[in-house]
């Protein structure tokens, strides 16, 4: 089967957030979308023939998880990342973020201290928040240009928290955690009677030229089996997040009957038709359409990687190991922040993500003058993208 992912899809008008939120997010709506972290690819042909023939059945009521919507799930975990779950160990969930909100009210009551690792995906910051809880922050390091944990900052920040959430792979950048890290953040957290929320939505889009595989934070050891909720989804792997279907995983029973009886007794975890059709055909019949996107993800990073050395050699890029977002920082420029934006928005005219959201203090050095750039589109975009900042 033959994959374009060179094709230009039009996607303005159709209601999506990358291209018709701009105005009420960047003043404007001239601008080249690289924001939002879906892809510009068609969705794969697999999926979408699941729910045309789907639709041949004209009545679109209630829908449950069926048994081979269970089936693929157990499949994909078992085939990619050596988890054994039993089909009792898992629960479908409408998405990640309402997941991770739901398990916050599940497992945690007003002041408790969430602890989260910064510059981090922005509900990770703001649902603690939103919730009444205390939002502990332990920042991460650069090293060797990539990100790392400050580990002697973690226990220390753990002693105040009851739940940790982790991004594994890391948003922004998609930093793979090693087996070492993931073992060594579990020993802190089940030392200090912390669960640990692993989000792992983006590791099946770790790409071909990452150091590391991923790894799932639930199997490193049975220390973390003991405290962990892991999520995961085929939204962003094979670009249907507005399928809205993901899926968690608890191996431990006390706490997978505190958290699926929340979801269960306040009916927040029901699903729909297309979420059940399209993430079934997507794991089962999706494994060389992602090794084809992978490639070709792979190539865009490294395209992205000799631009910007040679024709934007100021910027300090940091590219992903997993997913396709890149963290650039503009600091060698000498502005400000808000100046790097402003040229960004009015004179390069594209739209990324303000690194200033991806930390509770705006002031953050880690997120000052950086941005996120999504490079999941064809490879004409990402240079035209590339083109227009090298104009600032």
């Amino acid at each position: 089967m033959q994959y374009n992912f060179d094709e230009i899809i039009e996607r303005k008008g159709t209601n999506c957030v990358k291209h018709d939120a701009l105005t009420e997010n960047f003043g404007r709506d001239d601008l080249l979308p690289m924001w939002v972290a879906d892809m510009d690819f068609r969705s794969p042909d697999f999926v979408m023939e699941a729910l045309r023939e789907r639709c041949c059945h004209e009545v679109l009521g209630y829908a449950k998880a069926h048994d081979a919507y269970f089936d693929t799930m157990v499949a994909w975990l078992r085939n990619h990342y050596g988890i054994n779950a039993g089909r009792n160990e898992l629960h479908y969930v409408r998405g990640i973020v309402a997941g991770i909100s739901f398990a916050i009210q599940a497992l945690t009551k007003a002041g408790d201290g969430i602890l989260i690792t910064t510059p981090v995906y922005p509900p990770f910051v703001h649902l603690p928040q939103g919730s009444n809880r205390t939002l502990v922050c332990s920042a991460l390091k650069v090293v060797d240009g990539r990100f790392s944990i400050d580990f002697d900052d973690l226990e220390k920040k753990a002693k105040e928290c009851s739940l940790m959430i982790l991004s594994n792979p890391h948003n922004p950048v998609g930093t793979v955690w090693s087996r070492e890290e993931l073992s060594h953040i579990a020993d802190i957290c089940h030392r200090n009677g912390v669960i640990v929320i692993s989000d792992e939505i983006h590791a099946d889009l770790t790409l071909p030229g990452a150091p590391l595989r991923h790894t799932s934070f639930s199997i490193v050891s049975a220390t973390a089996a003991e405290i962990s909720i892991t999520f995961t989804a085929p939204s962003k792997t094979f670009n249907i997040a507005g399928l809205g279907s993901s899926i968690c995983y608890i191996p431990n029973q006390d706490l997978r009957h505190r958290y699926f009886g929340y979801l269960n007794t306040y009916e927040v975890a029901l699903g729909n038709i297309f979420a059940f059709v399209g993430a079934e055909a997507a794991f089962s019949k999706g494994e060389e359409w992602l090794r084809r996107m992978l490639d070709y993800l792979q190539g865009n990073v490294d395209f992205a990687k000799e631009y910007i050395a040679q024709k934007l050699p100021k910027v300090e890029a940091m590219l992903p190991e997993a997913s396709y977002l890149a963290w650039l920082d503009f600091s060698a420029y000498g502005m400000k922040h808000e100046e790097v934006k402003s040229l960004l928005i009015n004179k390069a005219k594209v739209a990324l993500n303000d690194g200033a959201m991806f930390s509770p203090d705006p002031d953050d050095p880690m997120t000052q003058c950086r941005f996120r750039l999504n490079l999941g589109c064809p490879r004409a975009t990402l240079k035209e993208a590339l083109d227009r900042i090298a104009t600032i």
